[in-house]
């Protein structure tokens, strides 16, 4: 149960840092965020495997997991602007 909770809450943190690093309009619910926290330290997870930073069983760090939500909201700016208005 305290894994769970403290999962989101890092969630939120690192989502929160990466919408504040990352100008732009982006999607702005507390769902979102927390939601764009924990996808990012996937992605976070997966980047630093190929770039040979964490071995299998790892999971990515703060640092790292806060690069994956802003990869995350790169790329949800490219596919916004690209969708007619």
């Amino acid at each position: 149960m305290f894994h769970i909770l403290g999962v989101l809450i890092i969630g939120l943190v690192v989502g929160v840092i990466a919408k504040l690093l990352m100008p732009g309009r982006d999607p702005g619910s507390f769902i979102i965020t927390i939601l764009l926290g924990i996808a990012g330290s996937f992605v976070g997870t997966f980047i630093g495997r190929a770039l040979g930073l964490y071995s299998e069983g790892q999971s990515a760090g703060f640092i790292m997991s806060v690069i994956g939500a802003i990869v995350l909201l790169a790329i949800y700016h490219m596919v916004r602007r690209k969708r007619p208005a």
